[in-house]
């Protein structure tokens, strides 16, 4: 409900200070994979996966000089930078690490520009899309201040738990993404 708010309220030109403790994101939990260059080759293969799809969609609109639903969301969101509460141990949100460090690392190989159209879109959304159902993602932002809870968790409870967050001796990895 919060990250709903705050991108309506962003929409609406109001920009509000977010704190969003174990968002989820809606994909499968690739940063459940131990090993790096797999979970790597797979955040790779949606990315390409991601950005052909939306260019044969937007081939088959070639006509419609409008932008997409998920293009014009993203853009407007792009203001907006809320604080993302992540707990590695939790798979409804710890997927949100591997998306902003996918961006990145994306960026680095110089492979941008595939980057930018797949994090505009989800493959499941560019399926409604074509169904005739266009909607936003609603789990995808540009940019956010990601707070990652590295201390060992017992489980998925207390990994998803507000609890953990007041803690006394946290160990806390911060990083910025701005897009």
């Amino acid at each position: 409900m919060a990250i709903l708010t705050g991108r309506n309220m962003v929409k609406k030109g109001v920009l509000l200070e977010s704190f969003l403790f174990n968002p989820p994101f809606v994909a499968s939990p690739i940063e459940r994979i131990r090993d790096e260059r797999v979970k790597h080759g797979f955040r790779i293969a949606r990315s390409v996966i991601t950005a052909g799809l939306t260019i044969a969609m937007k081939g088959k609109t070639e006509g419609n000089s409008q932008r997409s639903v998920a293009e014009e969301s993203f853009s407007i969101l792009s203001s907006w930078t809320p604080y993302l509460y992540i707990n590695p141990g939790d798979h409804i949100c710890s997927e949100y690490i591997g998306y902003f460090q996918h961006r990145k690392n994306m960026e680095d190989l110089g492979a941008g520009f595939i980057e930018k159209l797949a994090t505009q879109n989800s493959i499941g959304d560019l399926f409604f899309k074509a169904l005739g159902w266009e909607s936003e993602p609603l789990h995808l932002l540009p940019s956010a201040d990601l707070i990652v809870n590295v201390s060992p968790s017992p489980d998925l409870k207390y990994a998803h738990g507000i609890s953990q967050w007041w803690q006394p001796e946290l160990n806390l990895q911060c990083s910025k993404y701005r897009y």
